[in-house]
């Protein structure tokens, strides 16, 4: 018999630096909802109940490289990314080059119902954009 599961709570994202993260975070409608000293964690959420939590523990940068995306050849077991449903991916894209974000892919037309756009946050933690297309 399986487990039911009824909603995601919140996706757990591992980062060095809790401003210079809220900051960017900021950019995609998160706010810091509570802060946990003692263990370092970051409760975000944005105006439709997303929850996010920071753990504030990273301590290397691995020289620029996501462990779990950017090393050749080893591909580690790990969560590679979050995904976010945006209304308008051209707006999205519109928005993040406002904001002066890069984007890392996209965007990505994926079997002519979904169109994403792939980005980084300061950690090089991967999220996705994308938006579900009218047929």
């Amino acid at each position: 018999m399986p487990i039911e599961l009824r909603a995601l709570n919140h996706i757990g994202i591992r980062v060095k630096d809790r401003n210079r993260s809220l900051d960017f975070y900021r950019i995609l409608g998160f706010e810091e909802v509570a802060w946990h000293a003692g263990p370092g964690v970051s409760i975000l959420r944005n105006p439709a109940g997303l929850e996010m939590n920071l753990i504030v523990n990273a301590n290397d940068d691995n020289a620029g490289r996501n462990v779990l995306m950017d090393i050749e050849g080893t591909k580690y077991a790990g969560y590679t990314h979050a995904a976010f449903r945006v209304s308008s991916a051209t707006q999205t894209v519109d928005d993040l080059a406002k904001a002066g974000i890069r984007i890392s892919e996209g965007p990505v037309n994926l079997g002519g119902t979904y169109l994403a756009v792939f980005i980084r946050d300061p950690d090089l933690n991967v999220v996705e954009l994308g938006e579900v297309l009218q047929r």
